[in-house]
C-alpha cells in the first residue's frame, strides 16, 4: 500500500477468498480485527488474516478541511439546529453517529440547500429528541419568533432528532400565534455517510418550504421509501409511525399540505403567508400526564396524579374507560376532578375521532367532566394541555381552549379517505 490505512479512510479490501468490501476504517481494539462501516451503514468485522491487500481509496464523508460555505443573493433563512441523526456523522472510534461540531460543517454536508436559499445558522443547543421538555420548547419557540419578526429572513427551517419531534411541532404550534411565515422542522432517519440518507432530500425540500406561501409549522421529510419528494405535513397532526423507515411521518386525520420537490412545490391546502408580526406566546407547566389506558386497569394508578394539573386519558375506541364492577374508574376520576385536575380524553386509535354519546360510559364520564377531544392526537392533546395550564386560566376557559381548534389540532371534514 503506497498510503498507510488508518481510522476514517475510505478503503478496498480485497479477502483471499476473491471476495471484496469497501467501507470507511474504524477503530478496532480487537487483535486481529478489521472493523469496516459499509456504505449500507452496518459495521462488519473482518479477520486479518484472511485479507489478501487493502487500498485507502478516500476519507470519509465529513472528514479534512472544512470548505468556505459562499452565499448572496438568494432568499434569506435562518436554520436553527438541534440533535438528532441530520446533525450528525460517523464516529471513526465507535462506528456509530456523533453530533457535529460547528454549524458550518452542518452546511459542508449540505451544500444543496445554498442552491436555494441564503442561510444563517443559529444552535441553541444539541440535545436528542427524547431529552427535549418544556423548557426547550420555550426557547425554540423564542428564537424562532426572533427569527420571524426580523423582515430580512423568508422562514425557517428547524432540524430535530426523529422520536419526539411531533411533540416539539405541536409545541411550536401553539406558542407561536397569528403566524406569518413558514416554520419547517426536518430530520434524518439515516446519518449523512451512510448511502441511504435521507438527509439530502429532506433539506433541499424544507428549503424550498421555507421560502413558499404556506405559514404553517410543518414537518416536511419524505413521502415514500424513495427518493423522488417530500411531504409538507401540519405539525398539530402527524406522528412517527415507524422505526426507520424514511417515509417514517404521517399526516393523522387529515392531508398533506403540500408535495415538494428540491425545485418547486405543490401547495394543497393550509394557511397562506401574510403581513404582521408573530405573537410569541411561548408558556408551559409540565404538570400534566399521559395515560394509556388498557383493559384491568387498575384505577387506584389515579392515585399518583391527584398532584398534577391535568391528565390526558388514551381512552378506547369512542372513549371508553372501565365504568362497572369492581375497577370502576368512576370514582377515582370524580376525585381527581374535584380536586382541580383537567381529565382530558384522546384516542387511542389515532384515526377517527371520539363520541361520548353513542354509548353510556362515555356518557357517564362526559357528565363526569371528562373533556373528550375529538381527533385530536394524544401527544398533541399533551402539549396542547400543558400550554393552556401554562397561562393559569380558570377551569372553564382552559376547557374553551381546549375544544378550540387553535393551530389545525381539529378536522372537522374527518371521513374514511383519512385513513393510514
Amino acid at each position: 500500500m503506497k498510503k498507510k490505512a488508518g481510522a476514517g479512510n475510505e478503503v478496498l479490501i480485497k479477502l483471499k477468498n476473491k471476495k471484496e468490501e469497501r467501507g470507511v476504517l474504524l477503530e478496532s481494539h480487537e487483535p486481529g480485527i478489521i472493523l469496516l462501516k459499509l456504505g449500507s451503514g452496518y459495521n462488519i468485522g473482518i479477520k486479518k488474516k484472511d485479507i489478501k491487500s487493502m487500498k485507502v481509496i478516500g476519507k470519509a464523508k465529513g472528514e479534512g478541511k472544512l470548505k468556505k460555505v459562499k452565499m448572496k443573493g438568494k432568499p434569506r433563512i435562518d436554520l436553527i439546529i438541534t440533535g438528532g441523526t441530520i446533525a450528525s456523522s460517523l464516529d471513526v472510534k465507535t462506528g456509530g453517529v456523533k453530533w457535529l461540531t460547528s454549524p458550518s460543517k452542518f452546511l459542508n454536508f449540505y451544500p444543496e440547500i445554498l442552491k436555494t436559499v441564503d442561510v444563517k445558522v443559529l444552535n441553541p443547543f444539541m440535545k436528542s429528541s427524547e431529552n427535549m421538555q418544556g423548557s426547550d420548547w420555550i426557547k425554540l419557540a423564542k428564537l424562532a419568533a426572533k427569527s420571524l419578526n426580523d423582515h430580512n429572513v423568508k422562514g425557517i427551517i428547524i432540524t430535530h432528532g426523529t422520536d419526539f419531534l411531533h411533540y416539539s411541532s405541536a409545541a411550536l404550534s401553539f406558542m407561536l400565534q397569528n403566524l406569518s411565515k413558514p416554520v419547517v422542522l426536518t430530520y434524518s432517519q439515516r446519518s449523512i455517510d451512510r448511502g441511504s440518507s435521507d438527509a439530502r432530500l429532506n433539506l433541499e425540500c424544507s428549503a424550498q418550504a421555507a421560502i413558499s406561501d404556506l405559514a404553517e409549522v410543518m414537518l416536511v421529510g419524505h413521502a415514500s421509501i424513495n427518493d423522488d419528494y417530500c411531504y409538507a405535513l401540519r405539525g398539530s397532526k402527524v406522528r412517527k409511525m415507524h422505526t426507520s423507515r424514511r417515509d417514517t411521518f404521517r399526516p393523522i386525520n387529515c392531508k398533506p399540505l403540500a408535495k415538494v420537490w428540491p425545485e418547486k412545490m405543490e401547495v394543497l391546502s393550509g394557511r397562506k403567508r401574510k403581513k404582521g408580526k408573530i405573537k410569541l406566546d411561548a408558556v408551559f407547566n409540565d404538570k400534566v400526564a399521559l395515560l394509556k389506558f388498557y383493559p384491568g386497569q387498575d384505577p387506584k394508578i389515579l392515585d399518583f396524579y391527584k398532584k398534577y394539573k391535568g391528565i390526558v386519558i388514551e381512552m378506547s375506541g369512542l372513549g371508553h374507560v372501565i365504568t362497572e364492577g369492581k375497577k370502576n374508574w368512576i370514582p377515582k376520576l370524580r376525585e381527581l376532578i374535584n380536586k382541580g385536575v383537567i381529565v382530558c380524553a384522546a384516542c387511542q386509535t389515532l384515526y377517527g375521532r371520539l363520541d361520548p354519546f353513542i354509548y353510556s360510559p362515555g356518557r357517564q364520564l362526559e357528565k363526569l367532566g371528562v373533556i373528550y377531544l375529538k381527533d385530536i392526537l394524544p401527544e398533541t392533546a399533551l402539549v396542547k394541555l400543558s400550554w393552556c395550564l401554562g397561562h393559569k386560566w380558570g377551569k372553564e376557559k382552559i376547557k374553551e381552549m381546549m375544544l378550540e381548534n387553535i393551530a389545525g389540532e381539529f378536522n372537522p371534514c374527518l371521513g374514511e379517505e383519512f385513513l393510514f
